[in-house]
């Protein structure tokens, strides 16, 4: 009967938090793509670069301009004079287009359009790091729920002991040398509780902060974990799953794409202009149809084109070099923490498989000691205390191993 009311007060114990709404760890990443302000940053930025990209083979604004032409200071000489003649000054408009460069036009077409395509990869690099901190919050949070599960069968444990002992000690079958003990223990698991409420608390902060909600929204989350295998990953699949390696591709494209650009501006451009007169005095109407040219291959106006298409080349070299050093420190990351993963699981099978099991047979042959009359308290508190620890040392241990997977799949970028 004992045992039957311990498991129905566990069960209690556990289901206190189906009043809240549960959330997975995808329902949470999912929130964080949609409504984090980064990702709406990076939205706008990107829709403001390919609007941009849309005017990117306008022409060049007509100029209009209109005034008096060649007119003589004296107005009386614009009159018309006695003997018949015209006379002097005439008012003139002006149109003037310079024709577009075909091949400027299409490389800065090319250029603008592949402004946004960088910055979605990099909003895809800091989605990324948003997910891992979601991730770590989350199994942090999880591993405390576990520990609160723990601190509930402990609870209900040492209050059969205080019972039993008090029972015992009124029919004179037992003292009290481990009663206050086992008191104080109990106490001090609701010290333990207050400080994992906190921090379930504080995680729920955390995670309501990442999905833009109000912080005091309540929710419950999932409990079901899984440890992953990751096989060794080389340089080309960093290539391939990396947004920010991505990105400096698309940077160091980004960069040629501008030297080309560069590279037309030195191109003559042509344009036309079209001046109207409308004569003073009886002078006829004229006009002047001139063809222009701007050369920029000229020494002293191609010096900054120039410059600008060197500056972009060590711009794409530096670029390449970055990009060796983010492959080369995520490979050196991802051997490392894989090692400390195989290590840590470990640790965790240990714990899952030999010591914890023998500890909870011994507490159970104490137990059974003791409600025989045949055992003391102090040895089923002692027995109680090491698996109680262990039992939490377990925990943290797995929280660890989750929080390895989780730099793992940051690395990797896994979701």
């Amino acid at each position: 009967m004992q045992r039957l009311f311990i498991i129905l007060i566990i069960s209690i114990l556990s289901t206190r938090g189906l009043a809240q709404p549960l959330m997975k760890l995808d329902d949470i990443m999912s929130a964080i793509q949609t409504s984090h302000p980064l990702v709406k940053m990076y939205d706008a930025d990107i829709r403001s670069m390919d609007e941009t990209a849309k005017g990117a083979r306008s022409w060049e604004p007509p100029e209009l301009s209109t005034g008096v032409w060649m007119a003589p200071y004296n107005p009386s000489l614009w009159r018309k004079n006695a003997d018949g003649t015209p006379g002097m000054g005439q008012y003139m408009i002006s149109v003037q287009q310079m024709l577009p460069n075909k091949k400027e036009q299409e490389a800065n077409a090319q250029y603008m359009q592949a402004m946004s395509a960088a910055s979605k990869e990099s909003k895809q690099a800091n989605l990324n790091e948003l997910y891992a901190l979601a991730k770590k919050s989350y199994y942090d949070w999880l591993i405390v729920e576990k520990k609160i599960r723990v601190l509930d069968e402990d609870s209900v444990l040492l209050d059969f002991m205080i019972r039993s002992a008090e029972i015992r000690y009124k029919n004179n079958l037992g003292k009290l040398n481990a009663y206050y003990k086992a008191k104080a223990a109990l106490t001090g698991i609701e010290n333990q509780r207050i400080m994992l409420q906190n921090e379930v608390r504080q995680q729920q902060i955390i995670l309501n902060t990442l999905m833009n909600r109000n912080k005091d929204v309540p929710f419950a989350i999932d409990t079901v974990y899984a440890i992953k295998e990751y096989p060794p990953a080389d340089s080309s699949y960093f290539l391939q799953a990396r947004s920010d390696l991505k990105a400096i591709d698309k940077n160091i494209q980004l960069a040629h794409l501008q030297q080309n650009l560069e590279r037309t501006k030195l191109k003559p451009q042509f344009g036309l202009r079209y001046d109207h007169m409308f004569g003073f005095g009886g002078l006829p109407m004229q006009y002047s149809l001139m063809a222009m040219v701007k050369l920029p291959i000229a020494s002293w106006s191609s010096k900054s084109y120039k410059a600008n298409i060197e500056s972009l080349g060590w711009k794409a070299e530096s670029l390449k070099e970055q990009k060796l050093m983010v492959l080369n420190e995520a490979a050196g990351q991802a051997s490392g923490i894989l090692a400390g993963i195989e290590n840590k699981k470990k640790q965790v099978t240990l714990y899952q498989q030999k010591l914890i099991p023998t500890l909870q047979k011994n507490y159970q042959i104490m137990q059974l000691s003791y409600e025989q009359n045949t055992g003391e308290l102090y040895e089923l508190l002692d027995a109680w205390e090491t698996l109680n620890m262990t039992q939490l040392e377990y925990l943290d241990q797995l929280r660890e191993l989750l929080n390895m997977q989780v730099e793992m799949g940051k690395v990797l970028e896994q979701n």
